[in-house]
């Protein structure tokens, strides 16, 4: 099923039923592309048709954060559990390590995908891995498409902040059996970005760690208090005969 949030249509898959959709996808050589999508990224599309085109035409969007999950509970339609980019890209590494999958890393300052990459093998070493920084220019853009082509990944993670990664990705298909936007994933794997406690996470307030941690990105939030007041109108919308 889906949830309609702000016109976003959002699978209420929980994360082992969304890795269980890219294994079969992976397994049965389909091509996917999944979008993890947040708050920000789904206020943003009201203001963006071809930002709202491009991640509804994904085979499988996720409820990236516990803002989203508030949202679909009050519309009605609730969500098993949020998939964020981080905690989905650590569930698929057992999958990928068992079957020997083909894994990209795509994006991060020069080293960061690579620093993620070996942060990971050494305890999944069935992972066959290629990386590349995601500070590429354009006149760079077609060596890196070739050496993703020549690599063939089973599965692409492009952490090339969104939504550009999602306008990436989507002109790309051809890539990758399974195409993941990460956003900024890649250097939490790294550990250049320290998550939050798992008790912060657990109180769904990873956020405000973030917040404090990173103190720049108020700005960002302030998209927070927006998507709220607009999903409660989306939800009175609905009840008003």
């Amino acid at each position: 099923m889906r949830v309609n949030i702000l016109g976003i249509t959002v699978d209420t898959y929980s994360m082992q039923e969304t890795v269980e959709q890219i294994r079969l996808a992976v397994d049965n050589q389909v091509q996917m592309r999944v979008v993890t999508a947040n708050p920000e990224m789904i206020y943003a599309s009201l203001l963006n048709q071809q930002l709202k085109k491009v991640i509804n035409s994904a085979d499988v969007v996720t409820a990236d954060g516990v803002g989203v999950v508030w949202a679909a509970r009050r519309l009605g339609t609730p969500v098993r559990e949020r998939v964020t980019g981080i905690d989905l890209l650590q569930a698929l590494f057992p999958e990928a390590h068992a079957g020997k999958w083909r894994l990209f890393f795509l994006g991060g300052k020069a080293g960061v995908a690579e620093q993620a990459a070996k942060q990971v093998v050494p305890k999944y070493p069935g992972i066959i891995w290629s990386s590349h920084h995601g500070y590429f220019s354009a006149e760079e853009e077609s060596q890196v498409l070739e050496e993703i082509r020549h690599f063939k990944p089973d599965i692409l993670f492009v952490g090339l902040g969104a939504p550009r990664q999602e306008y990436w990705i989507a002109a790309h298909p051809e890539l990758a059996k399974v195409s993941v936007g990460v956003g900024g994933s890649l250097d939490a794997l790294a550990g250049i970005v320290i998550r939050a406690p798992k008790l912060i996470q657990e109180l769904h307030v990873e956020w405000l760690y973030r917040l404090w941690k990173e103190p720049w990105r108020w700005k960002r939030q302030t998209v927070l208090p927006r998507f709220v007041l607009k999903v409660v109108l989306q939800g009175l919308g609905r009840r008003t005969p």
